[in-house]
């Protein structure tokens, strides 16, 4: 069970927002907004109602003030610069246009944070595999497991193993796995791409008016990883 945030970590991650030097109005000063990326190649669009769920944890742990809709953008686009956290996810080919690998590049050099969730959950499904490409063709040996030690493990909740599994690892779904760590490309020190073949975004994907019937909360790991986002 992950230990509770502390006031600092509150405090800090909503500073941190507030002077984050990628946002500008396009997604509203001072705020923060879920941004998913739009890909050519794709199903970029599934799981639809876990970013109004993270959005609502945020609000219910934190004092990070929020967009509460979610915004597409395409990766092609400049408009990407404006935020400092993107979601990338699908399950089927992830082929970047020259464009939209240029941009993908820009961004996290200039300091964005991708957070990329495999909807297979399978390690050799065509999300997976096609991702992976891409990664080695942008950063040659880069994506690497993440230490469960991180720093991100206690953003803001504490999760001393590590990322917690997913109902679809625990009932054997996908590759029949449970991911010991996420994998990550760092950019001078700093986690640039967060990457999880443990289908987070379906495990979140429900209604808001369920979570009441969950025993523990299970999109708090989302909270650690937009506070991470915001405050490296």
């Amino acid at each position: 069970m992950p230990r509770p945030l502390s006031r600092r970590t509150v405090l800090k991650a909503a500073g941190a927002l507030a002077a984050a030097p990628l946002l500008t109005a396009s997604a509203g000063p001072g705020r923060f907004t879920f941004a998913r990326l739009r890909y050519h190649s794709g199903d970029w669009d599934v799981d639809p109602a876990m970013p109004a769920n993270l959005l609502n944890s945020l609000v219910e742990y934190t004092r990070v003030l929020v967009d509460p809709r979610e915004q597409v953008v395409g990766l092609d686009s400049d408009e990407v610069s404006a935020f400092p956290f993107v979601y990338l996810t699908g399950h089927g080919l992830v082929r970047f246009t020259r464009a939209e690998k240029e941009n993908f590049g820009r961004y996290m050099d200039a300091g964005g944070f991708v957070f990329v969730d495999d909807c297979n959950h399978d390690v050799s499904g065509l999300f997976a595999t096609s991702f992976e490409r891409e990664m080695a063709d942008l950063f040659p040996g880069q994506l690497r497991a993440l230490p469960n030690t991180h720093p991100l493990y206690s953003a803001a909740f504490v999760f001393p193993d590590g990322p917690p599994a997913t109902h679809h690892e625990l009932n054997g779904w996908g590759d029949n796995l449970v991911h010991d760590h996420l994998q990550a490309v760092m950019v001078r020190g700093k986690v640039a791409v967060l990457y999880s073949n443990k289908d987070y975004g379906c495990e979140w994907d429900y209604d808001l008016s369920s979570k009441q019937y969950l025993a523990e909360d299970n999109t708090k790991f989302g909270v650690n990883i937009i506070t991470h986002a915001l405050v490296r």
